[in-house]
């Protein structure tokens, strides 16, 4: 960064538009290895997790949090957090991250997460709900009711109660090529017919949930891109959505593509060419830990400034909490500040854009 920039005042009190909960047990090194990333352990043919641009991450900027020097190993870390205990280590960690709101994906689990209430508590801000749909849908067709008057219903419901937006993980069920159009009740009828309720696998269903969530107004929330080993990468490229974007345009509602890499550029041209596409980075941030700045200049070579967010998708550790915050404000300073030094924009430009990152965009596109 110049030193004629300085966009502190507009990267504070962000707008974690996509996160999930914490957990503040005290966590033995297997259960933190397998929060840290999007694996479930690490390999036993491999080393640690810890060797890792997240682990170094980890260890240069929560470490000092924990009252350790930079870099200690993750062994020191590790015990530090828990000599501490893992309340108020999570407390030190939410605090320092600087969040104000919190848009919270309350349908993973498990049970011992924290609520949205004990989030907002440990980050200092306010939280609220994003609707799972596929979660929804199981509980619904659990009920055994009406599927489409309960479904419809509850989203209504959740929205004048509060909820922010909804989530569809149909990229973990059915991939990203959604029904550009909205499927017809006797479609719907025959899917639901069957339909596991204890795991929703179906186009029709997933692709009438998140029609359905748009048409109600509900800014809809598609995972993009990176995620565990249960979903197929090769159908996560967001530029599969393209039919239903095209269907879903006229009705102004936002659609916000969430993680994206490696699909981020796609994203930006989606964010580009249809008026109610919005992206973000999220958990690519922190997993690319100090390499995320290569990430974010990658994804501002095409998106429109007005339609990127930032996001943590922290889950399960507060550690992402505060690399995510941490991370994302340390990129744009400096590629904002490149491009401030070489004369292709103003300071003032510079700061008007961190503000539309770090809060305004969110701002505008969930009506907070």
């Amino acid at each position: 960064m110049t030193d004629a920039l300085d966009l502190s005042g507009q990267l504070g009190d962000l707008v974690d538009h996509h996160c999930h909960g914490i957990l503040t047990d005290d966590l033995d090194r297997t259960t933190f290895e397998g929060l840290m990333n999007e694996a479930v352990r690490a390999s036993p043919l491999g080393t640690t997790l810890f060797d890792s641009t997240l682990g170094w991450a980890i260890r240069r900027h929560c470490a000092p949090l924990l009252g350790l020097a930079p870099l200690a190993p993750a062994e020191t870390y590790l015990a530090r957090r828990s000599e501490l205990g893992g309340v108020e280590a999570s407390r030190r960690l939410m605090a320092a991250a600087g969040i104000g709101t919190l848009l919270v994906d309350t349908g993973l689990g498990p049970d011992e997460l924290t609520s949205m209430s004990e989030l907002a508590e440990l980050a200092g801000g306010t939280a609220r709900e994003v609707v799972r749909l596929e979660r929804l849908a199981e509980d619904v067709l659990s009920s055994g009711g009406d599927f489409v008057a309960d479904v419809e219903g509850r989203l209504r419901a959740a929205f004048l109660d509060g909820a922010a937006g909804a989530k569809s993980i149909a990229a973990y069920r059915i991939g990203l090529r959604v029904p550009a159009n909205k499927p017809s009740r006797t479609e719907l009828r025959q899917a639901v017919a069957r339909a596991d309720p204890r795991r929703v696998v179906d186009r029709t269903i997933s692709g009438w949930l998140a029609h359905t969530a748009v048409e109600i107004g509900l800014p809809l929330q598609f995972h993009v891109g990176y995620g565990d080993s249960d979903l197929d990468l090769l159908e996560c490229d967001p530029l599969r959505l393209t039919g239903f974007l095209r269907t879903t345009q006229s009705y102004g509602v936002p659609v916000l593509l969430l993680h994206n890499w490696p699909y981020h550029r796609q994203a930006a041209y989606l964010a580009q060419v249809f008026d109610h596409v919005f992206m973000d980075l999220g958990l690519t941030t922190h997993n690319t830990g100090a390499l995320s700045t290569g990430v974010l200049r990658e994804t501002l070579e095409l998106v429109p400034f007005g339609k990127l967010l930032f996001s943590s998708d922290a889950y399960g550790l507060a550690e992402l909490y505060l690399l995510g915050a941490l991370l994302f404000r340390r990129s744009m300073e400096s590629v904002l500040g490149e491009l401030v030094e070489a004369g292709e924009t103003t300071p003032q430009d510079a700061a008007y854009v961190a503000g539309l990152v770090a809060r305004e965009n969110a701002r505008r596109a969930y009506a907070l």
